[in-house]
């Protein structure tokens, strides 16, 4: 009996101090947000039918988000995506031209959010379903390839139109989202967003005309410049810029504090009055 007396207490006890830490862990704030993601990605250019969203590929994303206000934060946010597209599955004339892409691409970006409704400091007292918007500042680097002969082959080092241009590529992010409670230390969120570009390359396209193949370096370059067979006599459109689309399905989660400057002061300052202890005369 006195075994089961002390096992007893030992467990309550064991218990209260658990319950006691979970408690003081929620009061304290949390500021800074962990995420992972899964989505798509969809590229505009000239291998997109009009209209049209393109062929939906996939992404993964990591980032991390620091509360400034109950509403503002800023997010620094890593994407691996994959874009592509095919003349050979266009609705028009443009399956004569014959030409085709496919890149694994990297982009880093910052952007600002803002929520519609307050959330952040109080993490455990956000609503259970919140909007916000993001914009912001970022690059991604782009790597079309094309199969040829079986083979995958870089288009960027071989210059197809005569032109030279960067791998590295400058971004405006922007878009929106909802997140979803999902407990008091995660979210679940869905969010989209539009990519604007700088550039006409994202598929190795710009061009009216097709180039001078004597101009051109290489057998392999004027190969996959022009794989028409004199069939088609435009090349590509330099009047518009590529632009890419991202869908991501995200699990948030907040990091415990003084992680990255969180700050640890408990949400509740008032002191509790003590009880059972006679007042001083």
């Amino acid at each position: 009996m006195r075994r089961s007396i002390i096992l007893l207490g030992v467990l309550l006890l064991t218990g209260t101090t658990s319950f006691a830490q979970s408690f003081y862990a929620i009061r304290k704030e949390r500021t800074v947000i962990a995420s992972v993601g899964l989505g798509t990605a969809n590229y505009f250019g000239e291998l997109t039918n009009p209209g049209s969203l393109g062929a939906v590929k996939y992404g993964l994303s990591l980032g991390l988000e620091k509360y400034f206000t109950n509403r503002v934060s800023g997010r620094a946010d890593v994407n691996w995506y994959r874009i592509s597209g095919d003349d050979a599955k266009a609705n028009s004339d443009r399956v004569l031209r014959n030409l085709s892409f496919v890149s694994n691409n990297v982009e880093m970006n910052g952007t600002v959010a803002i929520d519609l409704l307050p959330n952040g400091m109080r993490f455990y007292q956000r609503p259970t379903v919140n909007i916000y918007v993001f914009a912001g500042f970022g690059v991604t680097l782009i790597n079309p390839k094309t199969e040829y002969n079986g083979t995958m082959v870089a288009l960027r080092p071989l210059m197809t139109e005569g032109v030279a241009y960067s791998k590295v590529q400058p971004i405006i992010p922007m878009g929106g989202g909802v997140k979803l409670k999902a407990g008091p230390f995660f979210n679940l969120a869905i969010e989209a967003g539009m990519r604007k570009t700088f550039t006409d390359y994202l598929d190795d396209i710009s061009v009216h005309d097709y180039p001078d193949p004597a101009t051109l370096s290489s057998d392999l370059s004027r190969a996959l410049s022009n794989r028409s067979g004199g069939a088609a006599s435009v090349r590509g459109n330099p009047e518009a810029d590529d632009w890419y689309f991202m869908i991501n399905a995200k699990l948030q989660y907040y990091l415990p504090a003084n992680i990255m400057g969180s700050s640890s002061k408990k949400l509740y300052t008032k002191k509790r009055k003590s009880f059972g202890k006679p007042r001083r005369r």
